[in-house]
């Protein structure tokens, strides 16, 4: 008798208490049983924002990945329904894994159905039960209303690697090409047989028969990515205009797995990276090969854009996971049968050809002032008005002569603080301290120095047990999971002169 996979998953979460936990987020989307990990099919319509993702209902005693799938009205809180996609296929039997969306509009049928009318790309995985080899091929499912997921019957649409790579491809994301119109393009993560990794582009005029066009290079890098990790995940392409220059250029975002971590920078399992130039075919052209990290934090990967339909244009989102590999012990899998979250949502800009990221829901107008103007020479002062409050967004600001100031959340015994701490010339560095809390094992404490000029503010949104910093205009952001004591509240600052920023916090329980 075949299993029905989507009735175990549906009895699964009907039986969890995950969100009973008191570390279970507010308005971090997160699973409601077993494991999430990769943000999947991210897209907008119509004012509703769904957020698909990678998703084990079994975890941790059975590994099998499906969609799961949410939705939002105001990208704080969000309304889970069932799963997406079942893997239930002989092609994704092992896993249905991560992949996004095309949003269709209504001139651009392609000669599809209107059931046709969202698309989601992903990668069915399929391991032989005997010798453990992997087969990868890139899957379809089709909607027409976002509540009924079909597969398309020709699956797979890509059923094998090409030669010269390995079975580790994966992840694809598929975008309209703005310089061609009526074309559509798809970026996959790849592994050469040299064991390198990659990426490689294929077009389609009507997203069913896809065409190689070749190996993403980058001519002016100077062979800096010719040989840069052993595999490529999650890439993925956003064009933006940068604020400084006024130039229209393409950010690559992606997932290098197996480069060497530095005294300072890519110290996670696997870091999350990105590079700006202008795509031309497939060459990211004025690339000189630097590469940032998206996220200077202990868990963050596979970062996403929401796609959109083209009449409904509006800013670039990003979503991140709040997560690693081997991450899975974190204490709420004990108290609550569930692990990891999503970040919040984060408007993206370039300037200056630095990424910059923002939450992307701002603090309202009418957002509690702080009492908490004067000077505090030794200790940490409690900030009042979130004294009860276990998930709140709050602004800060410093005197630019501070030496040294941040935030504590959670009490002495059982916290993680945040300071920002000035040498003599001017040298600035951020220091988050979570070696008190009850998760560490992937980084206790990690020291960031901050670029040169960045304004001594702080933006941070905290629910429960993640946390998210935006330092200055949001060229620095900074990911953890903030396991403090259980049910803990509030927070208090560090410093001499603090002041809050006008609207400068709200409480979301």
């Amino acid at each position: 008798m075949t299993e029905d996979l989507r009735a175990a998953a549906l009895e699964a979460i009907n039986r969890s208490q995950a969100a009973a936990d008191s570390d279970y987020p507010v308005v971090h989307l997160a699973p409601p049983v077993g494991r999430l990990n990769d943000p999947n099919g991210l897209l907008v319509e119509g004012g509703t924002y769904h957020a698909f993702y990678q998703f084990s209902p079994f975890h941790p005693h059975r590994k099998l990945v499906y969609w799961g799938h949410a939705s939002s009205d105001d990208l704080l809180h969000w309304t889970q329904h069932e799963p997406a996609i079942i893997p239930d296929s002989y092609y994704d039997r092992s896993g249905a894994y991560s992949g996004g969306a095309v949003v269709l509009d209504e001139d651009e049928a392609c000669g599809l159905p209107a059931s046709s009318r969202y698309q989601f790309f992903y990668t069915g995985n399929l391991k032989d039960p005997v010798t453990d080899e992997r087969t990868a091929s890139q899957c379809l499912v089709t909607s027409p209303d976002l509540e009924r997921f079909t597969k398309w019957p020709d699956n797979p649409l890509l059923p094998a690697h090409p030669a010269g790579y390995t079975a580790h491809f994966r992840d694809p994301q598929v975008w309209r090409d703005p310089d061609d119109p009526g074309s559509f393009r798809m970026i996959l993560g790849v592994q050469r047989e040299d064991l390198t990794g990659a990426a490689l582009l294929y077009r389609s005029e009507d997203l069913r028969s896809w065409r190689l066009e070749g190996e993403l290079s980058f001519p002016d890098a100077d062979g800096a990515f010719d040989h840069f990790g052993y595999m490529w995940e999650c890439p993925g392409l956003v064009r933006l205009t940068d604020e400084l220059t006024g130039q229209v250029r393409d950010v690559l975002i992606w997932c290098p797995q197996g480069i060497a971590p530095e005294d300072e920078g890519y110290e996670n399992i696997f870091p999350c990276v990105y590079t700006v130039g202008c795509l031309e075919g497939t060459e990211l052209r004025e690339c000189d090969g630097t590469f940032a990290e998206v996220d200077r934090g202990f868990e963050f990967y596979a970062p996403q854009p929401f796609a959109r339909r083209p009449s409904e244009p509006g800013p670039v989102l990003l979503v991140g996971w709040a997560g690693n590999a081997s991450q899975d012990d974190q204490p709420s899998i004990e108290t609550g049968g569930w692990v990891h979250a999503l970040t919040v949502p984060r408007t993206v800009a370039l300037r200056g050809g630095r990424l910059l990221q923002r939450p992307a829901v701002p603090l309202p107008a009418d957002a509690a002032a702080l009492s908490i103007v004067g000077r505090r020479l030794e200790g940490a002062t409690p900030i009042r008005e979130l004294d009860g409050h276990g998930s709140w967004h709050l602004r800060l600001e410093a005197d630019p002569a501070d030496a040294r100031w941040g935030l504590r959340i959670g009490d002495e015994a059982c916290c993680v603080t945040i300071e920002f701490l000035y040498d003599d010339d001017g040298a600035a560095r951020l220091v988050v301290d979570r070696s008190r809390s009850r998760y560490t094992r992937h980084g206790a404490t990690r020291t960031v120095t901050l670029p040169a000029g960045t304004p001594p503010r702080l933006e941070v949104v905290h629910d429960r047990s993640i946390t998210e910093l935006f330092v200055g205009d949001g060229a620095l952001v900074f990911t953890l999971r903030s396991f403090v004591a259980p049910g803990t509240t509030g927070a208090s600052v560090i410093g001499e002169s603090v002041h809050p920023v006008a609207g400068c916090a709200v409480c979301f329980d």
